[in-house]
């Protein structure tokens, strides 16, 4: 039965079942597309082809019995997110995931296991805990206290699917994947519009959102958020840096902080105040400071930015040449998994070839 895919179909490309029907010359009614997501009817061919072609899937997709579901999603979204945009961003990245599985299929490739921290989830009943759970990670996946420099490329070789994805009013979001027969794995999503520094704070956020367990009176997001900086800038190496007391600290300071850990100035003054470092005033100075030289809006032109491919996870692409030079699939079904025509894919061959 067609129903689940063609419901993430339609989220994925943000359409009502009203909307649907009228991308397809209303050829059949909603009330009919929700009979067939419901699997209470089959559509008979011809509106199987209309219904594939206005989502731009392959029929072949929707009459496909395997089927994935993201589980325990955390959001870290904006106000104003909507139900129906959520809904989009978890269709839309179920689609990636498919994508990413069918070719660690092809290759024959076992999934790589969630490399679990073995004391995970960790218990939070205060956010000091939040800086212990990190403190652990680091120390049980043998990171030491160095800065981490390619943290999407550590995710996924510690077993987390890291996807890159336009979202709009969605920072990240981490979820289980639940597949038939097999582990359930875990997912991060990153925006892929955002600049380096942010894709960096938002995949630790989400990590901690995966090995954390804050407790009922604890916020889950300010615990992830204290996570993401103990994890990216370490409290005994920051405090050696700078001290553990200022009364003031100069922007100079911050840039070469911000050079060695790859966070934003703005995270570093975060980090300095819930250390006790610094105090509520001169936090708030920097801020306006920070307010004054444009840099908390975007596009965010703080001084030293990395640049903003740095952070983009590259397992997916890797394996898609891969079973490409092996011979396992041809052209059209690379450009298929990679989501660009036949010349972007001729011309990336060309520069991989160089």
């Amino acid at each position: 039965m067609i129903g689940r895919k063609l419901k993430v179909a339609r989220s994925a490309a943000g359409l009502s079942l009203r909307g649907l029907s009228d991308a397809i010359g209303n050829r059949v009614s909603a009330q009919a597309i929700g009979k067939y997501e419901r699997n209470e009817d089959m559509p008979g061919s011809g509106a199987l082809l209309a219904m594939a072609k206005a989502l731009d899937v392959k029929v072949d997709y929707l009459l496909k019995s395997d089927e994935i579901e993201l589980e325990g999603v955390d959001f870290r979204k904006k106000a104003l997110t909507s139900a129906r945009e959520e809904a989009k961003v978890q269709a839309q990245a179920i689609h990636l995931l498919e994508r990413y599985l069918a070719v660690e299929d092809l290759l024959s490739l076992r999934s790589v296991d969630w490399d679990q921290p073995r004391s995970a989830p960790y218990p939070v009943a205060d956010l000091r805990d939040a800086e212990d759970a990190a403190r652990s990670v680091r120390e049980e996946w043998g990171l030491g206290n160095d800065p981490i420099p390619k943290l999407a490329e550590l995710l996924e070789e510690r077993g987390i699917k890291v996807l890159s994805m336009d979202l709009h009013k969605v920072d990240g979001l981490a979820a289980r994947v639940r597949r038939k027969e097999r582990d359930a794995a875990r997912v991060i999503v990153i925006n892929k519009g955002d600049w380096a520094e942010r894709k960096r704070f938002n995949l630790a956020h989400e990590l901690g959102h995966i090995v954390i367990d804050p407790k009922k009176d604890v916020n889950e997001e300010k615990a992830a958020h204290r996570f993401a900086g103990a994890f990216l800038t370490p409290a005994d190496v920051l405090r050696s840096e700078i001290g553990s007391r200022r009364s003031a600290i100069s922007i100079g300071e911050l840039v070469a902080l911000k050079q060695r850990f790859g966070v934003s100035i703005q995270a570093l003054a975060y980090r300095c105040k819930e250390l006790g470092i610094i105090s509520q005033r001169v936090f708030s100075d920097l801020f306006k400071e920070f307010d004054d030289r444009g840099w908390r809006a975007p596009p965010f032109k703080e001084p030293a930015n990395i640049d903003p491919s740095y952070e983009e996870p590259r397992r997916f692409d890797r394996l898609c040449y891969r079973a490409l030079a092996e011979g396992v699939i041809g052209e059209t079904k690379a450009a298929e998994l990679l989501d660009i025509s036949s010349r972007e894919l001729d011309k990336c061959l060309d520069q991989l070839s160089v």
